[in-house]
């Protein structure tokens, strides 16, 4: 969710190393940072791995965010926790982690226990998409005039042809009837059954012959690498554990030149999506998914900000991310470039 860190982290003082070096050093909070290199968490969601109080774990964290090992930033009532992302602290705080065997048992136990938070993360959100699916654009609809988004996105993409279109997170659709009929072959894809025999119907009641739909996972999808000059994540991320390793799985199904649309909310105080919608994220910031598009391999090349129109309203942002790879003669530049 932050810009991958360099070589380029000023030198630091002795005592902020040795600050650093005693923060780890110290079983639960090492196996915090091996944690927290591999995932972004939650205190609940670390109590519930390690088997730790949570005053305990909260000690533990305030330890490490001191010693600039690990960062946490709030939104409404959670607060996330990842390792440091920039400078030489983070740089420390990988080598320390690296310096264990991966095979060590009480890691490999830490990680199997992760993995069953992720799961479990994973059939909630299955099972609010399968419930919703009927009403899924109306849902998408609560909070912005979706005719005032879809706008900004054909604007965003222009009127030019497309060679292949790629949704993710299809959910009923909707995305591929407003562009699919630009492209010569366009795939959505969503895991959730319920939701892909909606967009199913969608795209027959529209006569889209070109469009496929598959079932597939996001952070692993069953879409060629290179494959696709369009793919649109479009309200997906703030369902999301990870949104960078998922903008990174959309980057890779880029061909060069290729542009990553994603639109979602900005940032916002609505607490009550996480309990009546399974929202994970309360919106993103312009910088916090153009860093996530640079870290891929992107050039952002689109931001834009759909303000509420009405009371209680959201607003909707837009990023477009280019491949910054050269394209080859065969593939024709057919996005329009904003700046």
């Amino acid at each position: 969710m932050f810009a991958v860190p360099n070589a380029s982290g000023d030198p630091v003082g002795f005592d902020q190393v040795l600050l650093a070096l005693n923060a780890a050093g110290e079983p639960t909070r090492l196996r915090l940072l091996a944690l927290l290199l591999d995932a972004e968490l939650t205190v609940s969601e670390l109590v519930t791995i390690l088997g730790q109080s949570q005053p305990r774990i909260s000690r533990h964290l305030k330890l490490l965010v001191e010693a600039g090992l690990v960062e946490r930033h709030r939104e409404g009532a959670w607060v996330f926790l990842l390792v440091a992302q920039s400078g030489r602290m983070a740089m420390l705080a990988r080598e320390i982690v690296a310096a264990v065997a991966a095979e060590e048992p009480v890691l490999l136990a830490d990680r199997a226990r992760l993995d069953e938070v992720r799961r479990a993360r994973a059939t909630q959100a299955a099972r609010y998409f399968e419930t919703h699916a009927a009403t899924w654009d109306e849902l998408r609809a609560l909070h912005v005039a979706e005719e005032t988004v879809e706008a900004a996105i054909r604007d965003a993409v222009g009127p030019q042809p497309l060679h292949a279109l790629l949704d993710i997170g299809t959910g009923t659709g909707r995305m591929l009837e407003l562009l699919a009929p630009q492209a010569t072959r366009a795939l959505g894809i969503d895991q959730s059954p319920r939701m892909l025999g909606m967009a199913r119907a969608r795209l027959e009641r529209a006569r889209l012959r070109n469009a496929q739909l598959r079932q597939g996972d996001i952070f692993a999808l069953p879409a060629e690498r290179d494959g696709f000059d369009l793919v649109v994540v479009h309200q997906v991320l703030h369902y999301l554990d990870d949104p960078a390793r998922a903008i990174r799985e959309a980057a890779r199904t880029l061909r060069p030149q290729g542009c990553l649309l994603v639109v979602d909310f900005a940032p916002h105080e609505e607490e009550a999506l996480r309990a009546s919608h399974a929202h994970r994220r309360l919106g993103f910031g312009r910088e916090e998914i153009a860093a996530l598009m640079m870290e891929a391999g992107l050039d952002v090349t689109l931001t834009r900000d759909l303000a509420p129109e009405g009371v209680g309203s959201l607003t909707v942002s837009l990023w477009m991310g280019r491949d910054r790879r050269l394209r080859s003669d065969r593939l024709p530049l057919t996005l329009k470039e904003t700046a």
